[in-house]
């Protein structure tokens, strides 16, 4: 593992996992819950998610133009990767047309036809990464991959992006449980 990848994974178990009781964006409930933005918007967390990102889009050789995702969740993962790789445009894709202005529902990058990855926070049932993956190819984009930061591997996430994805590939940097060990570790060092 990278050190990068391993500051991220640190970082993460840290400042954006809880355990308890979480009820969940589909509905369902959990033990722990991942609040990726606790990281991605921390300035260490920032950089860290940028280089991790963009090492995994070069790893995949990818070569896209641009790198977007469904606003919220991406926001933060769009703006590190754009500043860190020096070269990739970033985009938002708005939960719902905008009602007023030029309506368009896509902001930022708007080239068609050009090679994008979608990117995402966390992937539990991966509705929010489905819902960005169709309206970046409503819009007329090229699906290159797609990437999330933590994948839950439940509720079928995997499954729903990979099937929206089609031929792209879909790739998550961490697992939860990876980070739910590396949390478990960091509190059980701590009490030594």
């Amino acid at each position: 593992m990278s050190s990068a990848r391993q500051d991220l994974l640190r970082l993460l178990a840290a400042k954006s996992f809880r355990l308890g009781e979480f009820k969940l964006s589909s509905g369902g409930t959990s033990d722990y819950y991942v609040d990726c933005r606790t990281t991605t918007l921390d300035a260490k967390g920032s950089r860290l998610t940028g280089q991790v990102f963009w090492d995994e889009i070069r790893a995949h050789g990818w070569k896209p133009q641009a790198i977007g995702g469904l606003t919220m969740g991406a926001d933060p993962i769009v703006t590190a990767v754009s500043v860190v790789s020096g070269e990739l445009n970033g985009f938002l894709v708005r939960k719902a047309e905008k009602q007023h202005g030029t309506g368009q529902r896509i902001e930022g990058f708007r080239e068609k036809g050009a090679r994008v990855v979608i990117v995402d926070d966390v992937c539990t049932t991966g509705s929010s990464t489905v819902q960005a993956i169709d309206a970046a190819r409503d819009f007329g984009f090229q699906i290159a991959g797609v990437m999330c930061l933590v994948e839950r591997e439940e509720a079928k996430g995997r499954v729903n992006v990979e099937r929206a994805a089609g031929p792209a590939k879909f790739v998550s940097v961490f697992k939860a449980e990876e980070v739910r060990k590396e949390h478990l570790k960091a509190i059980e060092s701590f009490s030594h």
